[in-house]
């Protein structure tokens, strides 16, 4: 029988092979959108034609990340995350050889389905083996992995393009990522997760257990939820993407700040997913607590405009903006977890945070027209703006009953 000390060491090690893994999949994420001003000049694209790149990365993610739900509910979350660490590792590195944005292209769809299998696999793993007032610290290490993942990527790639090239920096942060996936599968007797059975002797699909879980999980909560991702992701990677190449182009700030401004504002999201994760440990009201961190993010969104005068009240507004955004994780994976049925956490995380890659897909595209004409001074107020949508859906989620 295992012991209290036992279950909370488990607890760690499932929380921090969980957030390791989130972490690099983050870092990753955001190898190639810093390096846009190098590969601009290299493969002389258009900044449209560059985000075009990211765009496909996302729809490869979005359509993988569902589908991957499905089969984690089926097979179990580890070989899934491990296949989708090496996809995603392994196109990096190959896109250090990329001759041409064709190529970097068709790379970028193998890294979006890489990139896809995360949510689905993390949450299936923490929800099976993490003790239920674990839960809100495990969701917040969660993110934190993927804050400080997003944190490093912009200053990692830039410094080391800096010095030796974007090629040489793909080829870095892709052995970095094969490193993480060598420690997973060292961990990989921890990633069970629950899985839906059908009784002995009948085949999953001739189950009425089977048709109603599958049923279950569609549910106008678990809709809302989706839009929550697609309505923040579009602000957050706004800024965690494009805020060197708006601040750079749009203000006339100098590169180096500009990814200062991000660094600052995805650590800060880290501290607050920390504190976040306290909050929802502590409160039940998780609805209360995201759309109010929302809200402040989107009053700092609208300010940066006024501030780029003043690099102080600028980095200030980074950082406020990152930290509200951030204490909402947890408290947001908190209510996912609310109307998600036992047995469809791969099905529902899968859903709900294909969102994310919808948001993901459309920014690129969205943020590239603005800079191309011009108008990247507007793009904080589109940021505000998507913020606030975000608390909508917030307000609009209610835990039906059956869950």
């Amino acid at each position: 029988m295992q012991t209290a000390a036992a279950l909370h060491s488990c607890d760690f090690r499932v929380t921090g092979t969980i957030g390791l893994a989130h972490g690099v999949s983050h870092f990753l994420q955001l190898a190639i959108p810093p390096l846009f001003p190098l590969l601009r000049a290299d493969f002389n694209v258009s900044w449209t034609e560059l985000g075009f790149t990211m765009t496909l990365f996302y729809i490869a993610s979005s359509t993988t990340q569902f589908l991957s739900g499905v089969v984690v509910d089926r097979i179990g979350a580890r070989p899934v995350l491990i296949t989708g660490l090496f996809l995603l590792a392994g196109g990096t590195l190959a896109c250090a050889l990329a001759p041409n944005l064709i190529v970097l292209c068709a790379l970028a769809v193998l890294m979006g389905v890489g990139n896809g299998v995360f949510h689905p696999s993390d949450f299936a793993v923490m929800n099976a083996n993490i003790k239920e007032h674990h839960l809100g610290y495990a969701y917040a290490i969660h993110g934190v992995g993927g804050a400080i993942g997003w944190a490093l990527a912009p200053m990692t790639s830039i410094a080391l393009s800096a010095h030796f090239g974007w090629r040489t920096a793909l080829l870095v942060m892709g052995i970095i990522g094969l490193l993480v996936l060598a420690l997973v599968i060292s961990q990989q007797s921890l990633l069970h997760s629950e899985k839906a059975h059908a009784p002995e002797g009948k085949s999953f699909a001739d189950t009425a257990d089977a048709a109603k879980s599958t049923a279950s999980w569609w549910q106008w909560a678990t809709v809302t939820c989706f839009f929550f991702f697609v309505f923040q992701t579009l602000a957050s990677n706004g800024i965690s993407s494009f805020t060197p190449s708006i601040l750079h182009e749009s203000f006339s700030l100098t590169l180096t700040f500009a990814a200062t401004a991000v660094t600052a504002y995805l650590a800060a999201s880290a501290v607050g997913t920390l504190t976040g994760g306290v909050v929802a440990a502590r409160t039940s009201h998780h609805a209360r607590v995201a759309a109010s961190g929302l809200i402040v993010a989107a009053l700092m969104a609208a300010s940066v405009f006024f501030v780029t005068t003043s690099s102080l009240l600028l980095l200030t507004c980074f950082v406020l903006m990152g930290f509200s955004i951030g204490i909402t994780g947890p408290s947001r994976d908190m209510i996912v977890r609310s109307v998600t049925p036992k047995g469809s956490a791969g099905r529902v995380y899968g859903f709900v945070y294909s969102g994310m890659d919808v948001g993901s897909t459309l920014t690129p595209p969205l943020y590239g027209a603005l800079l191309d004409h011009h108008l990247g001074q507007g793009a904080y107020g589109l940021i505000a703006a998507m913020l606030v949508l975000t608390v909508f859906t917030v307000i609009r989620v209610r835990r039906p009953a059956s869950a």
